[in-house]
C-alpha cells in the first residue's frame, strides 16, 4: 500500500481536530507541510519520507485542494496529491488555434500560481502558450483549420500529427491532460489514448479536462451526442451559461467556469474604463496622438479572423467595403488587429499594399493595446468569432459578418437550429449586433450597414446598452463559485475564469 498524505498547516483547529474555514484571503502565503505518514499494519511500520514545502504564495485557500481529508475514512486523493508522490505536476495541454492558445497560457499561469508542486508542460500550443514554459510539439497553426470542405486537403497532415500527439502523451506520462477548444482533434486525441489506457490496462492513467464545450445548443441532435464524451472526458469546462446543467443531464461531468473573456476585464478593469467616458476619451485622444491622426478620424476597427484560411476569404471583401466607404467619410482610418498566428501576421503585411484607405496594424500580444484601439474607433467589422463578445463588452458597435466555401454553408443552413450567429445576439436572443452572413457578407451591403451604424444613434445605443447584461450572463453565480473555491467573499476583481479551472484540476478526485 501507499503511504495517505495529509496536508497540515497552521490553521488546523487542535481543538476540534477539524480544519478551520476561515481561510485567508486570496493571494496570501501560507507554509504548508505535506507529510507521508504511516499506515496501520503496515509491514514494515517505516515512515516513508517527509516533503516540505514552504512559502508557496496560493492564490485561493487550500481547503479546496484538501477539502476530501477532512475526514480520514474518504480514500479519494486530489490530483495534487497523486503528483506529490512524484515531486512535479505533469500536465499535457493542446490547443489547437488563436483563441485556444489564450486560455490554456491563462490556465498554465494559474496552474502555476496555484500548485504547491513544481510544473511541467508538454503539448501543443501558440506563442502565449509557449511564453508559459510550453515547447509546442509542432506550430499550433498545422490545426487550425475550420469547415467541413476546408478540412478535406488537410486530413493526412491531421492524422500524422494526431498520432505524433498520441505518441509524446503517452511518453511524458501526465497527470492530467487538457485539451482547449478545436473539438475536432482534441476529442479523437482524448478517445484513442482512452482506448490505449484501456488496451495496456494501465492503472495510473492521466484525468482527461477539455476547455469550451461544443456547441451542441446551435446543432440539430447536439444535446443527444453528448452522452459519450463521458466514455473519453472525465471533465468539462462550460464557457457558457446553462451548458453545465445540459452536460451533467447527460452524463458528462462538467463546470461553467465563466468566459474567457472575462480575463481581459480583470486584467484591464474594463468595466471601471468603459463607465468613464471621460477617461475613455482622454485614452481615445493619446492613442490617436501615438500614430499622428488628426482628432477628426473616423476610425474603424478591422478584425478579419485568427485562421489563415478565413482571413484570406474575408479581408479582400473588407478592403472593397472600405474603399465603398472612402467618399462618405473622407478622414476614414483603419485599425487592422493582426492575430497571434505567424502566416495570418505575414498574409495581412503583404496584403496591406492593396488595402484603400489609410490603415495602423493592431498586433496580438497585448490586451491594453487591444481595448486602446477599440476605445479610439467609432465601429467595428468583424469575422464572427470570440471577437463579437470582445466588442460588445468593450461597447464598441459591431457589424459581423461570414463566409464559408459553398458547402460548409449549406450544411450550416441545413443543421443549425438557431438564427444568429454571434454569441452576443444568441445569449441575449435577441439581434443586438447586425450580421452579414453568407451571400449578404459582400462589401455594398457591409459598407451600407457599416455606415448606417456609423451615423444611426439609436441603432448604436442599442448595442452599448446590451453590454452589461451581456457580461452578468458570462459571469458565474457568487454560489457557485463558492461551492467550488470554498470563499464566499471572491468577487470580479479576484475571480478569474482560469483560477476556476485550475482550482478545480487540482482539487479533482483521482482514484
Amino acid at each position: 500500500m501507499f503511504p495517505v498524505l495529509l496536508l497540515v498547516w497552521s490553521q488546523f483547529d487542535k481543538n476540534t481536530g477539524t480544519n478551520r474555514t476561515d481561510d485567508p484571503p486570496i493571494g496570501t502565503d501560507r507554509t504548508i507541510r505535506v507529510q507521508a505518514s504511516e499506515i496501520a499494519n503496515h509491514k514494515n511500520e517505516e515512515v516513508k519520507g517527509m516533503l516540505r514545502v514552504s512559502k508557496i504564495k496560493h492564490c485561493f485557500p487550500l481547503s479546496t485542494v484538501t477539502q476530501r481529508f477532512s475526514s480520514f475514512q474518504a480514500p479519494t486523493q486530489s490530483v495534487i496529491d497523486k503528483a506529490a508522490f512524484d515531486g512535479e505536476l505533469r500536465v499535457f495541454i493542446v490547443a489547437g488555434e488563436v483563441s485556444g492558445d489564450n486560455i490554456g497560457s491563462r490556465l498554465m499561469s494559474s496552474l502555476k500560481k496555484l500548485s504547491p508542486l513544481p510544473l511541467r508542460f508538454h503539448g501543443v500550443g501558440g506563442s502565449m502558450m509557449c511564453k508559459q514554459g510550453l515547447t509546442s510539439l509542432f506550430p499550433m497553426e498545422d490545426l487550425a483549420v475550420m469547415g467541413l470542405w476546408e478540412l478535406l486537403p488537410h486530413l493526412y497532415k491531421f492524422r500524422v500529427k494526431l498520432k505524433e500527439t498520441i505518441d509524446a502523451a503517452a511518453m511524458f506520462k501526465p497527470h492530467v491532460l487538457v485539451t482547449v477548444d478545436s473539438k475536432g482533434f482534441s476529442f479523437r486525441l482524448l478517445k484513442e489514448l482512452r482506448a490505449r489506457y484501456n488496451q495496456q490496462h494501465l492503472e495510473n492513467t492521466p484525468v482527461h479536462f477539455h476547455y469550451v464545450a461544443p456547441s451542441f445548443w446551435a446543432w440539430k441532435g447536439g444535446e443527444s451526442r453528448l452522452g459519450v464524451l463521458s466514455e473519453f472526458v472525465d471533465h468539462l469546462f462550460c464557457i457558457l451559461p446553462n451548458e453545465e446543467r445540459v452536460c451533467r443531464e447527460h452524463g458528462v461531468e462538467a463546470t461553467f467556469v465563466g468566459h474567457p473573456v472575462l480575463e481581459d476585464s480583470s486584467e484591464i478593469n474594463l468595466v471601471k474604463r468603459t463607465c468613464n467616458p471621460q477617461e475613455s476619451k482622454l485614452e481615445g485622444l493619446s492613442f490617436l496622438s501615438k500614430y499622428s491622426l488628426p482628432s477628426d478620424s473616423t476610425v474603424i476597427s478591422v478584425l478579419p479572423g485568427s485562421r489563415l484560411q478565413e482571413v484570406e476569404r474575408m479581408l479582400p471583401i473588407f478592403s472593397k467595403a472600405m474603399k465603398l466607404l472612402k467618399d462618405p467619410f473622407p478622414t476614414l482610418v483603419t485599425l487592422i488587429h493582426v492575430a497571434s498566428n505567424s502566416q495570418v501576421d505575414h498574409y495581412i503585411g503583404k496584403y496591406l499594399r492593396e488595402w484603400p484607405v489609410p490603415a495602423i496594424l493592431v498586433p496580438s500580444g497585448s490586451t491594453q493595446l487591444k481595448y486602446d484601439a477599440f476605445g479610439v474607433s467609432q465601429a467595428a467589422l468583424c469575422t464572427s468569432g470570440t471577437v463579437a463578445v470582445e466588442l460588445q463588452l468593450a461597447r464598441l458597435p459591431s457589424l459581423v459578418a461570414y463566409r464559408a466555401h459553398f458547402l460548409t454553408e449549406l450544411f450550416i443552413r441545413y443543421k443549425a437550429k438557431i438564427p444568429y450567429i454571434s454569441l452576443p445576439n444568441i445569449l441575449l436572443d435577441s439581434p443586438i449586433i447586425p450580421e452579414a452572413l453568407f451571400r449578404a457578407c459582400n462589401p455594398s451591403n457591409l459598407a451600407l450597414i457599416l455606415e448606417r451604424l456609423l451615423l444611426d444613434e439609436e441603432m448604436r445605443e442599442k448595442q452599448v446598452g446590451a453590454a452589461g447584461e451581456l457580461a452578468r450572463l458570462l459571469h458565474p453565480s457568487e454560489s457557485g463559485m463558492s461551492k467550488l473555491v470554498h470563499y464566499s467573499d471572491l468577487d470580479s476583481y479576484r475571480y478569474t475564469p482560469s483560477s476556476l479551472a485550475a482550482s478545480t484540476i487540482l482539487s479533482y478526485p483521482k482514484q
